[in-house]
């Protein structure tokens, strides 16, 4: 099955694909750019280096055929849409988007246009010469920042689902500031250079015959090239506005009638997606991937009227199967209703509180540890409820800072005990901070039962279960109080495994999991298979009489 974020129709892939092409040589030459506030030398040698790549036949064809492909498929998007109810950042990147076309066409005209056929050596310090102390300087660093954004924009939104774009996103948010700041200082360091060059040293004549400068006549001819590239944009917006004006009015003779579960009745055109018209219709209806069919979170169930609808696409089909969906539940991005539906939305914005990108779930593989004290119940039953709750803190103070010092956290206390969850980069640092905590918490035990004794209290004893697996993490509960909790069966096996360590009478039991994913590839003591209640197959596990002796079982050169 293709990666998650190739989901698509053919055409989002292929916008995607052009994007990142052009996105690609728009960074590497504003870096080239950039370069001119170290060494004009520099810069002439990174461009000559990147246009030998660009210019040569494979590069032309590949960057060339992405403008066309990606500005193609901006036209066919907006004369297809059903509405143009959009999300804010999407209608402000559309918006960026149009004015690129107008202001790069001029560029491309006065540079590789002039180069291929008038000879131009159209290197920066031409393009530079020819355009300061104009307006035009103005609008090409404009058109800088626009092209910048708009596919820093589109590039969020493509890959904002994954969890290294959310971990790397501090760093790139400063890449992404810096690039288009070092740029436009290069473009002032080197046009201010040239000019000093041309007029006030006087060598312009020299520079315009190494460039090869164009002739007036040349320069008029471009300018009249220049004006009719954007006569011929203009039109094709025309034309796509034209094409999108005239579909709807002749879809609004036609109608379909939406019944959302526990939400409102809507009448909308036919043709549109379901999400488009909970969009049109200000219903609302979660889409994180901005309803291009590369998540599952517009997903809705077809309660009536699910038989009338087109089986899906194969590439909603892939989608779906990776959820492993039943056949009535489809996403809302793909399906355009012909007849009337009934459909209930699985996640549902609340109106007074949207939920955060935690209520859809998030898979992680992390080492999951359960705690209880052994024998709490009958020490506290002859004790005063103040000093039951105040032993419990006492304890907690004890031994839950280990959890942190490790990079873990507690996902929530029961009473006499506790889950903790380590959710760091990766399940090898998972295991070996569960590890390390685990092992820690038995010295802190060892210590707090050194205080208890001496108080004349009786020691306390505690059982560990820990176990490493795929876990959900999301927001689970009612939306105004849905706090951030873990589910999946690595929980549960981290519960039995706990429990059975009070019928063993040991204060812990790690499963093989957890050493295998810290990389120990050997252990001292031995793995025994336990059948756990609830657990089908049989879990490798070391027992462990304390915690605190764990080194013990392990390789020296294991890090815990």
């Amino acid at each position: 099955m293709a990666h998650p974020l190739w989901h698509g129709n053919w055409a989002e892939r292929l916008r995607i694909s052009s994007g990142l092409v052009l996105f690609t040589y728009a960074l590497f030459h504003f870096l080239n750019l950039g370069i001119a506030l170290l060494s004009p030398e520099w810069m002439n040698v990174f461009q000559h280096n990147l246009q030998t790549i660009v210019r040569s036949s494979l590069g032309s064809a590949i960057l060339y055929g992405s403008l066309l492909i990606h500005a193609a498929l901006a036209f066919q998007m907006i004369a297809t849409r059903r509405n143009l109810r959009l999300p804010r950042i999407t209608l402000f990147q559309i918006a960026l988007g149009i004015f690129i076309p107008f202001q790069l066409a001029g560029h491309l005209i006065f540079t590789r246009y002039a180069h291929t056929f008038h000879g131009v050596q159209d290197e920066y310090g031409y393009f530079l010469l020819l355009i300061w102390g104009s307006s035009t300087i103005w609008w090409q660093s404009l058109l800088l920042l626009v092209v910048w954004v708009h596919g820093c924009i589109g590039l969020h939104f493509w890959l904002r689902l994954t969890e290294t774009w959310q971990r790397l996103m501090p760093w790139l948010i400063g890449i992404a500031v810096f690039v288009p700041i070092s740029a436009l200082a290069g473009l002032l360091a080197e046009g201010r250079r040239m000019n000093e060059l041309a007029y006030g040293d006087g060598y312009l004549r020299e520079m315009q015959e190494d460039y090869n400068w164009p002739s007036p006549q040349t320069i008029q001819g471009l300018v009249e090239i220049y004006d009719y590239a954007r006569f011929l944009i203009f039109m094709l917006l025309v034309l796509s506005l034209s094409y999108y004006g005239i579909n709807k009015m002749l879809r609004s003779r036609r109608s379909v009638k939406i019944t959302y579960a526990d939400g409102p009745q809507v009448t909308a055109e036919r043709g549109m997606t379901l999400l488009e018209i909970s969009q049109a219709n200000d219903v609302p209806h979660t889409a994180l991937c901005g309803g291009k069919g590369r998540c599952t979170t517009c997903r809705v169930v077809l309660e009536q009227g699910a038989s009338a609808v087109p089986p899906p696409s194969a590439a909603e089909a892939r989608t779906l199967a990776a959820i492993k969906a039943p056949p009535n539940v489809r996403l809302a991005c793909q399906v355009r209703p012909d007849t009337p539906l009934t459909a209930h939305r699985v996640f549902r914005p609340d109106r007074d509180k949207p939920r955060a990108h935690a209520s859809q779930g998030e898979e992680r593989q992390l080492a999951i540890l359960f705690l209880d004290i052994r024998g709490f119940t009958k020490r506290s039953a002859g004790m005063l409820p103040y000093d039951v709750v105040f032993l419990l803190n006492r304890f907690f103070d004890a031994i839950v800072p280990e959890i942190l010092a490790q990079g873990g956290t507690v996902d929530k206390y029961m009473g006499d005990g506790l889950l903790a969850l380590f959710e760091t980069r990766d399940a090898k640092s998972s295991a070996s901070a569960a590890l390390g905590a685990i092992q820690k918490i038995s010295v802190a035990l060892a210590r707090f039962n050194t205080i208890l004794q001496a108080e004349g209290e009786p020691p306390v004893k505690i059982g560990m279960g820990l176990h490493l697996g795929h876990v959900v993490l999301g927001e689970i509960g009612s939306a105004h109080k849905a706090p951030r909790t873990i589910i999946g069966d690595t929980v549960n096996i981290a519960s039995r495994l706990e429990a059975k360590t009070k019928e063993l009478d040991v204060e812990a039991l790690i499963s093989a999991e957890v050493f295998f994913a810290a990389g120990i590839a050997e252990i001292s003591g031995e793995l025994e298979q336990f059948r756990l209640r609830g657990v089908e197959a049989p879990v490798a596990a070391l027992q462990l009489s304390l915690a605190a002796d764990l080194r013990k079982h392990l390789l020296e050169t294991s890090q815990i």
